[in-house]
């Protein structure tokens, strides 16, 4: 499985993980990882490496792409989980969102813990403390010739209907996660009414049709990442640009208004 390095030094690792791979293994994966990914560039043989999981400092889900950190050494490990837990670790994230979101920033507030046993989450009571802080990068709308050929494979009247009340207009988000629980952006944005495009768990299922036609995979990408070096403990600072498949997404797209905001990735 490729491992796309993005900066590597003797203390610390970045690598810019691909949409579709699971970080770490478990029991009831039975696919490759990038944990073996970074095994076989570590060489580590029947080792689990560093924190037993080959030095891999947090997470990102499945379906999301974009920039994780991985620790080198046990110092580096230990000083990077600590200024995760510190929350001194600022992380960026771009996220398509259905709808119009009508302020230009904002947090999100929702205690997060698990729905039922099919690994859905939601804001529930007695979940755990969870913020999102969000500015809003560009406004769409999907541009009508597209739009009304993509319609075409819509089958029945109510399903078109319900397509051109719910999926003409768009926000684009830089997302800040202030914590690290599991499918917090998703949960978050889909708890303001504003479900990620293509999100295979928390869109509606009518528009999750709809969305995989010009959409392939869930417009989540973690863009940017910055923090003290374990090291030289000066602030460092990594960029992914947005992977083309976004790219040829927004493409369907046509600005609302411009949000003069620079997108990591996006272009203009």
């Amino acid at each position: 499985m490729k491992l796309e390095i993005i900066f590597e030094d003797s203390e610390i690792l970045v690598v810019n993980k691909l949409v579709g791979m699971v970080v770490n293994r478990s029991q009831t994966i039975k696919e490759g990882t990038l944990q073996d990914s970074l095994s076989k560039y570590f060489i580590l043989r029947s080792s689990l490496g560093i924190g037993e999981r080959a030095g891999i400092v947090h997470r990102l889900d499945r379906e999301t792409s974009g920039l994780l950190l991985v620790a080198k050494t046990q110092k580096a490990f230990e000083n990077l989980q600590n200024q995760f837990r510190e929350r001194k670790v600022e992380k960026e994230y771009v996220c398509l969102a259905h709808g119009e979101v009508n302020r230009d920033s904002g947090v999100i507030k929702g205690d997060i813990g698990r729905i039922g046993k099919f690994g859905k989450f939601g804001i529930v009571e007695g979940g755990r403390e969870s913020r999102t802080e969000f500015k809003v990068v560009k406004k769409y709308e999907f541009k009508e010739n597209k739009f009304d050929e993509l319609l075409s494979d819509s089958q029945t009247k109510s399903r078109i209907n319900y397509v051109i009340k719910q999926a003409k207009k768009y926000t684009l988000l830089n997302l800040f996660p202030k914590t690290g629980r599991t499918h917090q952006i998703r949960v978050h944005i889909k708890s303001i009414g504003h479900p990620a495009v293509s999100d295979l768990i928390y869109t509606p299922k009518k528009l999750l049709k709809f969305d995989f036609l010009w959409c392939p995979r869930l417009f989540l990408h973690a863009s940017k990442i910055k923090f003290s070096h374990p090291a030289s403990k000066g602030i460092v600072e990594f960029i992914s640009d947005l992977p083309a498949e976004l790219k040829d997404a927004l493409s369907y797209l046509t600005p609302l208004r411009f949000a003069e905001r620079q997108l990591h990735g996006a272009g203009n």
